[in-house]
């Protein structure tokens, strides 16, 4: 049964509000996390608590238990100077960055002559989430996967 301290393997889909699929495991590993550990969002790691291997499971999460709403102070116009020795900028690029809470990362949304308009909101944020999947595996983590925090 998952509950902290267990190591637990799930296929899943990911659609938005409109049924468009944002991410699958689907012809991939599937997706391990160390239960109580903060691997993956509150809301879906909420919405397993219980469940053991073999079980079907759906979740609605919602942005405060996801990647939180959309904040527009995070939205911001630079120069093209600030991306020194890029040299050729498109929009959908990605770039870490310094913000108030430590380094960000932040996607051009917008260049109009020397202006980049730049966005640090998770490509997520502000979304409500639809999950469904299955549990594919629950057991004991390990003593090395405890103290690093996450599944080896």
């Amino acid at each position: 049964m998952i509950e902290e301290n267990k190591v637990v393997k799930i296929d899943y889909t990911v659609k938005d509000e409109t049924g468009q699929v944002i991410d699958t495991s689907e012809g991939k590993e599937p997706l391990a996390y160390l239960a109580g550990a903060g691997n993956i969002i509150p809301g879906l790691e909420k919405a397993l608590v219980g469940k053991a291997q073999g079980d079907a499971f759906q979740a609605e999460v919602h942005p405060e238990d996801a990647y939180g709403d959309r904040n527009e102070a995070l939205i911001q116009t630079v120069e093209k100077s600030v991306f020194q020795g890029v040299e050729e900028l498109e929009v959908g690029m990605v770039f870490n960055a310094q913000g108030p809470q430590g380094n960000i990362q932040v996607t051009i949304v917008e260049i109009e002559g020397e202006d980049v308009t730049i966005d640090g909101n998770h490509p997520l944020a502000g979304l409500v989430l639809h999950f469904e999947g299955v549990v594919r595996e629950v057991r004991d983590a390990t003593a090395e996967e405890l103290e690093h925090g996450h599944v080896h």
